[in-house]
């Protein structure tokens, strides 16, 4: 009966020691910080805490790790590394393995590409899909030395779309003034990078650049001088990501450019009216807007300012030479001259409203006029001419066959 209870202890005991040993492992899992960390035990495991892929394209997880001294890791002997998957009770159960470099297939399609004698353990997924997200630990094995890193999993997020590129703008956005445009994507696999293509000149950079956490990025770069044309244009940028089974997914992104300058195609125009009076309108192109127009005409001592504002109306019987002068933040610009010939008010009592700009005036239209009708009436008398001369030939020409006489 004795030895009966004390069997009945020690299994007990077991199953004790068994149910606290699955406890704690699943209290590692669930709380902020594992019991038994990888660091505690000398162990320094370094990879993004979450990276995103894209479905059907490959993905490579930047991994490394550093050993304490006191640990006896020795790079020549054969080192090993595993990935694992949350699943069974306890982690480093062969349930829970989906890649071990030991052996040549796997369960999913996986290679650590990184040396693991030089601690490094970067892996590439080569197409990676939906089912496949999830948190993933790595382990490494070197003789005697064997470890898990339980505390920092790498959390693969799988998307179906393809990340948008982003288009940035550097420098001062004034004309004259020299601005690197880059648009650039995210790079989940460097060995099958996305192309990038936009709507500018094709004489641009091309460059990949590492980012801190490891992953890469594609960029394409170029350098512009700004001019006011540029105001308005717009920016479209494309990316494409090669897939599986020979495809590409697509996605663009779109900037308009916003160009400050200084006043450009400043001009005057002029409408008459029948009662007498005349609207000089002065307009202008600019980034910022004109901030104020000014009226100057000219005389015997110079310019002289005499309004202000996009209009100046002043009776048809001032005659004399106008011009504007447009202004905002970064310049201004003036306008062509405007020669108004003074008139008095009844004489303007059945003339149609027109406009001029630049320097144009209505005895210049009077006198293209008059020209013209001379050139008709030349042209007239020839034809009357030509129609006679042709007549009276016709008169003296003789009627019927020629006769011969013998």
């Amino acid at each position: 009966m004795e030895a009966r209870r004390s069997v009945m202890a020690a299994v007990s005991d077991d199953m004790l020691t068994v149910l606290t040993v699955n406890l704690l492992l699943s209290v590692s899992f669930l709380s902020g910080r594992p019991t038994g960390c990888e660091e505690d035990k000398g162990f320094i495991f370094t990879a993004p805490r979450e990276i995103e892929a894209l479905s059907g394209a490959c993905l490579q997880i930047p991994c490394s790790f550093t050993v304490k001294p006191q640990h006896k890791f020795n790079p020549r002997r054969k080192t090993f590394g595993f990935w694992l998957k949350p699943g069974a009770p306890i982690l480093n159960s062969p349930k829970n393995v989906v890649y071990n470099s030991k052996q040549l297939k796997n369960k999913y399609d996986m290679n650590i590409t990184g040396n693991l004698r030089e601690k490094n353990c970067t892996t590439v997924f080569s197409k990676i899909n939906s089912e496949q997200a999830d948190k993933y630990y790595f382990r490494v094995e070197n003789g005697p030395f064997k470890i898990s890193a339980i505390c920092k999993p790498v959390k693969v997020n799988v998307r179906d779309s393809a990340w948008r590129p982003r288009i940035e703008i550097s420098g001062d956005m004034k004309e004259m003034n020299s601005v690197i445009i880059t648009c650039s994507a995210f790079t989940p696999c460097p060995q099958s990078p996305p192309k990038l293509t936009w709507n500018l000149e094709p004489d641009h950079r091309r460059l990949t650049e590492k980012n801190t956490d490891g992953t890469f990025t594609d960029k394409i770069q170029k350098n512009i001088t700004l001019s006011d044309t540029h105001d308005g244009f717009n920016i479209t940028c494309f990316v494409r990501y090669p897939v599986d089974g020979g495809k590409h997914k697509f996605a663009k992104a779109e900037v308009t450019l916003s160009v400050f300058y200084a006043p450009k195609n400043t001009s005057a125009s002029i409408s008459l009216s029948k009662d007498g009076w005349v609207n000089l309108t002065c307009s202008s192109r600019a980034n910022p807007p004109v901030s104020f127009f000014t009226w100057f005409r000219n005389g015997t001592n110079g310019a002289m300012q005499v309004a202000d504002g996009d209009v100046y109306r002043l009776n048809i019987t001032k005659g004399g030479i106008y011009y504007c002068v447009a202004t905002n933040d970064l310049g201004n610009q003036t306008s062509p001259e405007v020669h108004l010939t003074g008139r008095q008010k009844g004489s303007m009592q059945d003339e149609r409203p027109y406009e001029r700009r630049g320097i144009i005036s209505a005895p210049v239209k009077t006198s293209l006029v008059s020209v013209s009708f001379v050139v008709l009436l030349g042209i007239f008398i020839k034809v009357i001419m030509w129609f006679l001369k042709v007549r009276y030939v016709s008169k003296e020409r003789p009627q019927g066959g020629v006769s011969l006489r013998h």
